[in-house]
């Protein structure tokens, strides 16, 4: 990726489905600082792709321990 290419957001929508959880509890993971995000001009949450796709490794590496 390059420095001036804007960084992908998700939705929590699409964070939920690719955790297989419910968008309510990526909402609640956020809130608890589980998880950072961006707020945007209307007032939603928009996660990082980046960081998302590392803590969706991270999961998948302790769930194979």
């Amino acid at each position: 990726m390059e420095a001036n290419e804007p960084e992908e957001l998700l939705t929590p929508s699409e964070v939920a489905a690719m955790f297989s959880v419910n968008p309510k509890t990526v909402t609640r993971w956020a809130r608890a600082g589980k998880v950072s995000y961006i707020k945007t001009l209307g007032g939603h949450r928009r996660f990082k792709a980046s960081e998302i796709r590392r803590l969706l490794a991270e999961a998948d590496a302790s769930a194979d321990v």
